[in-house]
């Protein structure tokens, strides 16, 4: 079974602060540090910015959709977010769930 992870995030003021330099070499740890991810079966299915002029658009700049093949893997990569940083810079949310399908969708929706 599949698990997935949804972010959205945007700039924040402390990012919007911090010089060039320093961004940079924020971002170059956030890299370095995404490296061994794949050879641990995490795949990245989109990190990209997100799209405005969509019915009920989010106001999140940026998504990041992540699928991991054990929640163990999900928690360790919202673990090393959280210890670099990155909510000091972004306003931030997460979404997470395992694999499902139409029905068993619908069958939740209609029992919520």
């Amino acid at each position: 079974m599949s698990h997935y992870l949804v972010e959205l995030y945007s700039p924040n003021a402390n990012w919007l602060a911090l010089p060039a330099a320093q961004r940079s070499q924020f971002l170059e740890g956030i890299g370095a540090a995404m490296g061994p991810l794949s050879s641990m079966g995490v795949e990245v299915l989109a990190l990209a910015e997100t799209l405005a002029g969509i019915d009920a658009a989010s106001t999140h700049r940026y998504l990041g959709i992540w699928r991991f093949p054990d929640p163990s893997l999900r928690d360790a990569l919202l673990a090393g977010i959280r210890a670099s940083g990155w909510y000091d810079y972004f306003d931030h949310i997460n979404a997470a769930s395992g694999s499902g399908g139409f029905a068993q969708h619908l069958e939740a929706l209609a029992a919520a």
